[in-house]
């Protein structure tokens, strides 16, 4: 719960704060709300038991990956942030969503 809580934390701070997109400000920085959004629905939906918690990060990671994506073919936050600092700052993110995931899968799998 701890990653998945950081990484939740770190993605606000750095969408809210600096931009992980563009500027500080640039509205396509508001799809990360999207994403922590489908987090929050998954962790409610599995009541914060490990299996469907697994899934729920699944799905979060999936998200990022998703707004990574449109922030590439679109071509958003151009020229502050290139496609390099895009896809990096955006895999951080959905590796820690995805150990998360792997660790609430063992944990699930031993209950």
């Amino acid at each position: 719960m701890g990653i998945a809580s950081a990484a939740a934390c770190l993605l606000v701070w750095l969408s809210l704060g600096v931009g992980i997109i563009g500027k500080d400000g640039d509205p396509a920085n508001l799809m990360y709300f999207g994403v922590l959004a489908i987090g929050v629905v998954g962790a409610v939906v599995a009541r914060f038991r490990a299996p469907g918690m697994a899934r729920a990060l699944i799905a979060t990671a999936l998200a990022q990956a998703l707004a990574a994506a449109i922030a590439l073919f679109a071509g958003l936050g151009l020229p502050y942030s290139g496609p390099a600092e895009i896809l990096l700052l955006n895999g951080f993110f959905i590796a820690l969503f995805g150990a998360a995931a792997w660790l609430f899968r063992r944990a699930g799998s031993r209950a």
